[in-house]
């Protein structure tokens, strides 16, 4: 565990794996933390080295003034590469990491040798959500969103089947930082890929969940019909796919990783 300076903070990180393994990015969703990915920690640390590390505004990574931009969170991330001098990753973004991800693979193609974009869109909701959900948070701290969302990221299913994962995820929401997430709340909402995402030229998989109301499939299969040549994949789901259907996600992830020229 450690930090990563940039031009005006810090980024938490940490590493999993073994050290001269190609090297997969982990990047959460908004109202996370890096923690979100460990049900991959086994499953990918036997081939890959697993980099995790916490989005600007949260978990134990700087919180400085908002509002925040794809852009900027995108940047962040380029800086964290240059600081592990990282020339060339696999990226893995879901809901936020994924506009990340899409972000990278329009603006810096040439750091990236696979991506994975989960449950996410080239646009997100509307304005008027994402404003409602920043005065929700900016009036009553991150409880007065937090049941809310866990709703919407899995399925009722899966709730009351798996109460302790459930709890896990909310209390790193309810611990997240109100300021930070506002601030990377403004991110998504004013993020449009749309007319963009057809410029990525890495080899992709997309990821979508069945059951997914936050980004459903049909903003998976939009991202997965510009990119040429993209592979799309629907898990039985809800929002946190990595989560609800780790097996067949991990599967899946590491199939394609693992294909012909994966670690090019």
């Amino acid at each position: 565990m450690a930090f990563a300076n940039l031009s005006d903070g810090q980024l938490f990180y940490r590493w999993d794996g073994p050290e001269r393994a190609p090297v997969i990015v982990f990047s959460h969703s908004l109202g996370t933390n890096h923690d979100m990915w460990a049900a991959q920690i086994e499953a990918f640390s036997k081939d890959f080295r697993l980099l995790r590390y916490d989005t600007r505004g949260q978990g134990q990574s700087s919180v400085t003034p908002g509002p925040y931009t794809i852009e900027k969170l995108g940047e962040d991330v380029l800086q964290l590469l240059d600081a592990l001098k990282l020339d060339r990753v696999h990226f893995c973004g879901l809901s936020m990491g994924g506009q990340l991800g899409m972000y990278l693979g329009v603006n810096a193609g040439s750091r990236l040798n696979r991506l994975i974009l989960c449950n996410t869109g080239a646009k997100i909701g509307t304005p008027d959500v994402w404003n409602a959900r920043v005065t929700a948070v900016q009036q009553g701290g991150m409880k007065a969103v937090a049941g809310a969302v866990l709703e919407r990221w899995f399925t009722a299913g899966y709730r009351a089947s798996h109460t302790a994962e459930v709890a896990k995820v909310q209390e790193m929401m309810e611990s997240a930082n109100p300021s930070g997430y506002v601030a990377n709340c403004c991110a998504v909402r004013d993020m449009d890929f749309r007319e963009k995402v057809h410029s990525v030229e890495t080899p992709t998989l997309v990821i979508a969940g069945e059951h997914d109301l936050s980004t459903p499939p049909a903003d998976g299969r939009f991202i997965a019909d510009r990119i040429q040549g993209a592979r799309y994949t629907e898990l039985p789901a809800a929002h946190l796919s990595n989560i609800e259907a780790r097996d067949a996600f991990n599967a899946t992830v590491l199939g394609f990783l693992k294909s012909h020229g994966a670690h090019g």
